[in-house]
């Protein structure tokens, strides 16, 4: 890394650290009173602490630090966010950032041009950093059940918004008549929506059925015969690299617990815990759900009987918009990289469609079956 990196990289910590500090503080006086504003406020004093290191490091330099500002804008677009996702969902993307905030921070620990001083202060904020999302394991765990809910509803709408888009560009393309467009839309769309929601239900329940089957098995294994078992917990503790003393501790106490026993049987050897069992028919009923929420939005503009020409472009921008949301959503409880996620979902979807309203239009040139 050269000195100009590793100075735009200062910058750029310093600004982040700034905006972290505010944006913290913000949301501590959006929950003044409550448990968490006082966590809050302790981790926006930490983070102005992060700040000053930056800026001290920068004036060792020969820069001012002063000419480095936090964004408003990204501030505001904070409290925009707080009120639309509420608390667990903003500590989750700022959580990302700090994920890439800590990339920074070790690849500047690797920088030969740090005092020992400043490398101890670095790893003292990386420490800083790391442990922050313990401070919200409550908060964030009242999202489990949306969370657990999430790649059914992510499913149904996506699915919903790309097939009937592609559905209704392919009508627009062919007959041109804002009403027709609408009406084929929408009965797609309904047997779409029941079509996912039964499918998710069924697979749902299903996989349910066999994961408590097992369950079952190794309750009753783990109570009567678990001594059946000592040398498979052994094997497994063994493959995760533990040495074979621990293991055989470990298997020793099991087989003592039955209800220990069944658990590490369950997660280990299954990959199945009882808490994550999902309900078939909450799946059935988010994935049918956000199927008719998603077709329902590209399919607004041709029920608002708006010329064609306007209709067929406002869908797309509407199913580009949605898409979007569902890419930042998916990134933020996964988190991946939001902008890549974001664009992939867009690209994807608007591709489909565009294709679809091609074929249409080569179908109402070859076949004359365009309506006026």
């Amino acid at each position: 890394m050269s000195n100009i990196d590793m100075l735009s990289i200062a910058r750029k910590m310093l600004k982040d650290e700034l905006e972290a500090a505010l944006i913290y503080g913000v949301l501590a006086r959006r929950y003044r009173g409550s448990p968490i504003s006082d966590k809050l406020i302790e981790i926006a004093r930490i983070e102005a602490g992060h700040a000053r290191f930056w800026r001290k490091f920068l004036e060792k330099r020969g820069v001012k630090p002063d000419v480095v500002k936090p964004s408003r804008l990204k501030i505001a677009l904070y409290r925009i966010i707080l009120r639309v996702l509420g608390l667990g969902l903003t500590l989750k993307l700022l959580e990302l950032g700090e994920l890439n905030a800590i990339k920074m921070y070790a690849l500047m620990l690797e920088h030969g041009d740090l005092s020992e001083e400043e490398r101890a202060d670095l790893r003292k904020i990386l420490e800083d950093e790391l442990i922050h999302e313990e401070e919200f394991v409550e908060e964030e765990s009242r999202l489990a059940e949306f969370l657990d809910h999430v790649r059914d509803a992510v499913l149904g709408m996506s699915d919903g918004v790309v097939e009937v888009l592609s559905v209704s560009a392919g009508l627009a393309g062919a007959y041109g008549d804002p009403f027709n467009v609408a009406l084929g839309g929408l009965i797609v769309g309904i047997g779409g929506a029941l079509s996912m929601g039964i499918g998710a239900y069924t697979s749902v329940r299903a996989q349910r059925e066999v994961r408590l089957g097992v369950l079952t098995r190794l309750v009753l294994a783990a109570r009567f015969i678990p001594q059946v078992f000592q040398s498979r917990i052994m094997d497994i503790m063994k493959k995760k690299g533990l040495p074979n003393d621990v293991s055989e501790k470990i298997a020793d106490t099991a087989i003592k617990n039955p209800d220990l026993l069944q658990r590490i049987l369950a997660e280990e050897k299954y990959g199945i815990r009882e808490e994550k069992l999902e309900e078939p028919g909450r799946a059935g009923f988010y994935t049918g759900l956000f199927y008719i929420l998603g077709a329902a939005i590209p399919l607004t503009p041709y029920f608002l009987r708006l010329d064609i020409g306007i209709a067929v472009p406002l869908s797309f921008l509407m199913a580009a918009l949605t898409m979007s949301l569902v890419g930042f959503i998916i990134a933020l409880t996964a988190n991946l990289d939001i902008r890549k996620k974001m664009i992939e979902l867009v690209a994807a979807s608007m591709g489909a469609a565009l294709i679809t309203y091609s074929v249409g239009r080569l179908a109402s040139i070859l076949f004359g079956i365009e309506v006026e």
